[in-house]
Order: C-alpha cells, then sequence, then structure tokens
C-alpha cells in the first residue's frame, strides 16, 4: 500500500498550520495577561543570530504553499512578509491554509517522480524528484521552523505543551 503525495503533505501542512495558529493565540493572551507588549513576543528569537518568531511562521506558511504548490504544478501567491502583529500571521497562516487547500489532489498524482527545480539559474541550484523534495528537504524545513516558533513562545513563559505542538489530528 502506497501513501499519495497529497495525503503526505496538505493534511500535514493543515495540522501543523492549525496548530501554529493556536499556539499564536495563546502568545497573545499570555501577552495580555502578563502585560507584555506583543512585539517583545513577536521579536523574540532564541538565539541573537535566529530569526525572529514572526520570520518563523512567515518562513512556515511559505514552505507549505511552496511545497504543496510545486508538487501540484500550481502557480504559487507571492506574500510581502509584512506581518507585523498576531492578527498579521494569522491572517498568513488562512491565507496559506485556503491556498493549499484549493489544490485538488489529482494534482499530485505522480509528483513523486516530478521534476523540482530549487533556486533555478543560480550557483545553488538543485534538482530533485517530487518525493525527495517533500519527505528530505520540504518536510524538514517546515517542521523546523513549526518547532522553532513553539520553543520561541515556549521559552518565553507561554503555557504551552506537547499538545499544542501537535494539535488536532
Amino acid at each position: 500500500m502506497t501513501i499519495s503525495m497529497y495525503a503526505a503533505s496538505v493534511p500535514v501542512f493543515t495540522q501543523m498550520l492549525d496548530s501554529i495558529s493556536e499556539v499564536l493565540k495563546k502568545a497573545e493572551e499570555h501577552a495580555v495577561e502578563k502585560n507584555i507588549a506583543p512585539e517583545i513576543l513577536l521579536q523574540a528569537r532564541l538565539f541573537p543570530d535566529m530569526f525572529a518568531l514572526i520570520r518563523q511562521v512567515q518562513i512556515a506558511a511559505d514552505f507549505a504553499k511552496g511545497v504543496a504548490g510545486r508538487l501540484a504544478e500550481s502557480e504559487l501567491p507571492a506574500y510581502e512578509d509584512n506581518e507585523q502583529t498576531f492578527a498579521d500571521l494569522q491572517t498568513r497562516i488562512a491565507k496559506t491554509k485556503a491556498f493549499i487547500s484549493s489544490l485538488d489532489a489529482a494534482k499530485f498524482a505522480d509528483s513523486e517522480e516530478r521534476e523540482i527545480i530549487l533556486r533555478p539559474g543560480t550557483p545553488k541550484e538543485k534538482k530533485l524528484n517530487g518525493q525527495t523534495y517533500l519527505l528530505q528537504y520540504g518536510l524538514p524545513q517546515f517542521f523546523f521552523h513549526v518547532t522553532t516558533t513553539y520553543a520561541i513562545l515556549r521559552h518565553n513563559g507561554v503555557a504551552l505543551g506537547k499538545k499544542d505542538f501537535m494539535g488536532t489530528y
């Protein structure tokens, strides 16, 4: 029995985007409850050379839309990366979920063998088949940024647990 590329991507991205959304709600509530300026959490980092929370969420959303969209051979929506508030991040997550949920599962057929070219025309160009792209590049990248989002907030005192990270499945 095999699993479809659609099943291995869109539902996983959706579950974890829902998780990020809920974690961000808890973070916003935490900020209000503890009288912390929201910008403190939104600009928080695990270490100075790492991206802030806002950028972590942006990148997670980008990987969800980019990986799913490329596998379905769909034109990717462009996002401006101008989010500054929790509400802005919630909007970005909602746009991403709307995009990936609009992708027809049939468009993922045979995508495991489809050639995906990363950074085309640059010295860092890399060609991968769809399965490698999803399983060894896209999902690990996505989960890194989801996990880092969770870790930044947990490190800053937001009461989160494993169930918050996992979301609803």
